[in-house]
């Protein structure tokens, strides 16, 4: 497996030749291991797990100018790609014209398949770049999509066919905050062994079936719309959500909102409906109350505090919010 790094300027930054162990990714036992890299125009850090077919690999970087990845001789696997924070730019070399072209951005999400040797990413310069990539083997993948529905289905009928695919074949689906919540635990387990393999497997598969049932809702969602939202206006709905998760405290009000983006009130509610599968409301509470669970699980700070910083008139009302959302009391789960 050949990897490549080169600046704007086609400067080689980087270059690195290695086999891929498929035993790896086939043995019974639960591999773990640790990479990381610090150059000049860059820093990573990759944690890596292997086990029964499946590859899970957390990154984090903080990227220092533009950057041009090229790897060759890619393991042959369905990959879940989750960008929890970042851009990049891929483009898998074998599909025609811009189909193999695609731009993952913050709180996004798709499912890819990549039977061909190369791929390319161009990562710009920035800060805090967080991405999680959960893969299974062709072999695995195709054994779990036996008669578990239409949406499998379909994908192990081209995974078979050696067929590149993108679960979202237009655009990426935005992360929810129950796919926020199962990264974060993937990231924060803390079983060992087999606890922790079938821990890590339980999280996989549940990550699977929400694309999956993500991907039903939303095309069952624009098929009983009868017409798709326009780009330009698309791109408004994904602007108004960066205003969104920028002001988590204290939100503009739905009119706010409408103006700020550029579209009126209807647009903006049948929009965001369509393009995230959630009210304006539901979508700015539930990444609240990702962000409040977080802050219950660190510690630092009284479950009264995390109450006030988000708006709750009282830490009864903050307690039952919490409690409707995960099932337990934020003192419980502390």
């Amino acid at each position: 497996m050949g990897f490549q790094i080169t600046s704007d300027s086609h400067e080689l930054l980087f270059q690195e030749t290695f086999q891929f162990d498929v035993e790896k990714m086939s043995t019974p036992l639960l591999i773990e291991e640790t990479q990381q890299l610090k150059r000049d125009f860059g820093e990573a850090t990759f944690r890596e797990m292997y086990f029964d077919g499946c590859h899970i690999a957390v990154g984090d970087a903080q990227v220092y100018q533009n950057l041009h990845i090229f790897s060759s001789d890619n393991m042959d696997a369905v990959s879940l790609l989750f960008m929890v924070h970042g851009q990049v730019d891929t483009n898998i070399e074998g599909m025609f014209g811009i189909a193999g072209k695609r731009r993952f951005s913050t709180l996004e999400h798709n499912l890819i398949y990549n039977p061909f040797d190369a791929e390319n990413a161009d990562v710009i310069k920035q800060e805090d770049l967080e991405m999680v990539m959960l893969s299974f083997s062709k072999e695995r993948f195709l054994e779990l999509a036996v008669n578990n529905g239409r949406v499998l289905d379909g994908l192990a009928d081209k995974v078979a066919g050696g067929k590149a695919i993108y679960l979202n074949k237009k655009n990426n689906q935005p992360i929810t905050s129950r796919m926020l919540m199962i990264l974060d635990e993937i990231k924060k387990c803390e079983f060992n062994g087999g606890l922790k393999k079938l821990y890590l497997q339980s999280k996989i598969l549940e990550l699977l079936a929400l694309q999956c049932e993500q991907y039903e809702r939303v095309t069952e969602l624009r098929s009983s719309a009868g017409n798709t939202i326009s780009s330009t206006d698309k791109e408004k709905i994904y602007y108004a959500r960066d205003i969104l998760l920028a002001q988590l405290q204290e939100p503009p009000s739905l009119q706010e909102l409408s103006r700020l983006a550029g579209l009126n009130e209807f647009k903006l509610k049948s929009g965001f409906k369509q393009v995230f599968d959630n009210t304006v409301f539901g979508y700015l509470n539930d990444h609240r109350m990702e962000h409040a669970r977080q802050l219950v699980l660190e510690g630092s700070r009284s479950l009264t505090d995390i109450a006030d910083t988000f708006g709750y008139s009282s830490i009864q009302h903050f307690s039952n919010s919490f409690r409707k959302k995960y099932g337990v009391s934020p003192g419980k789960m502390r």
